[in-house]
């Protein structure tokens, strides 16, 4: 029997707990990436985002197993978002301004001729998804500094100004990159109040001048 891999619970890169703000190494990962813009809980866009990462994630998780014998678990749905204005995504949550890109981390053995195969194959299952539109893609965070964050999206911001305006600057890091989110809760689903999301900020170690 095949065994399958939940990353979720392999990866130190997903593990956080509430109220603790832990500084870690993310290694290079790959994912399913697909870009976009806008309010996530109005704009189309990001509806038909979410429906093209899947039945490419779960054609390339079908193949796997077919060809190569490896099976793995479906990750959970991440985001990187930023906006031109910092404020308008940390403390005026003006989502209309806010750019993402939603991602499905995929192991290592995904290959670019799986990936092409996996398109192909889901498109054509799907012909008015964005399938066309998705990348695969490694993307290298390296040192992090995350949390984990249980409550309604909207709730973030003091968590954020927590982790950006205190813990960072006083552990002398910097920030750098994207802020990027994972999602163990399904949004669609359940009571706000008990979702479960890490949230992440890559840094850098400032040199303090001696």
């Amino acid at each position: 029997m095949t065994e399958k891999i939940d990353f979720k619970k392999s990866l130190d890169a997903y593990r956080a707990r509430k109220g603790v703000f832990r500084v870690l190494e993310v290694p290079p990962l790959q994912y399913l990436m697909i870009d976009g813009q806008g309010d996530p809980n109005t704009a189309p866009e990001f509806t038909t985002a979410v429906e093209a990462l899947y039945p490419l994630a779960y054609t390339l998780k079908f193949a796997s197993k077919r060809e190569l014998d490896r099976d793995f678990v479906v990750m959970p749905l991440e985001g990187l978002w930023w906006a031109d204005d910092h404020a308008s995504f940390t403390t005026g949550r003006d989502k209309s301004q806010w750019s993402w890109t939603l991602m499905l981390m995929q192991p290592d053995w995904i290959d670019d001729a799986m990936f092409a195969d996996a398109v192909a194959t889901a498109s054509a299952k799907n012909k008015a998804s964005r399938i066309d539109d998705v990348r695969l893609r490694t993307l290298t965070e390296g040192l992090s500094v995350q949390t984990l964050h249980v409550g309604a999206y909207d709730d973030e911001a003091p968590v954020l100004a927590q982790l950006h305006d205190e813990f960072i600057p006083r552990n002398a890091l910097s920030m750098t990159g994207l802020h990027h989110e994972i999602y163990f809760s399904d949004p669609r689903k359940g009571d706000p109040s008990k979702r479960r999301t890490i949230l992440r900020q890559p840094v850098t170690r400032r040199i303090e001048a001696s």
